[in-house]
């Protein structure tokens, strides 16, 4: 077997003489002799420690938090204003069908237009939920 570099086993000036056992001499190690620079060591590890299990995934969480808040935000100015669109077309397109005693149903259609797009929305992120491992539920 062959000893790696820095472990090699040093004999004394009194062993090389035949006086005795060999004594070899322990190699170097990287741990601190002082108490200062262990608590210094300590305090470096718990922070890059820290730094790794819980500043770094809490900022990924906050970016991905921010990004679907931003896309929430769109998509429902997008279906708000689609809606008003759609009511608004409902009213002027059907001349005076939807006039009188039915000026209701154009809001009555869009609301059920809502409703459906809610219920695809609900029934689409419960089937995603569904699917995941159980790990990832909570």
């Amino acid at each position: 077997m062959v000893p790696a570099s820095g472990d090699e086993a040093r004999r004394s000036d009194d062993a090389a003489s035949g006086g005795g056992a060999p004594v070899t001499e322990p190699a170097p190690d990287a741990t601190p002799t002082e108490p200062a620079e262990a608590l210094a060591e300590l305090r470096d590890v718990v922070l890059a420690y820290f730094r790794q299990e819980a500043v770094d995934p809490l900022k990924r969480l906050l970016a991905w938090l921010g990004f679907g808040l931003l896309g929430g935000v769109f998509v429902s100015t997008g279906l708000v204003l689609l809606a008003l669109g759609g009511l608004r077309a409902l009213q002027t397109e059907t001349g005076g069908h939807l006039a009188g005693n039915l000026s209701w149903t154009p809001y009555a259609i869009v609301l059920a237009g809502v409703l459906v797009v809610f219920l695809f929305a609900r029934s689409a992120a419960r089937a995603r939920r569904r699917g995941a491992p159980e790990e990832e539920k909570s």
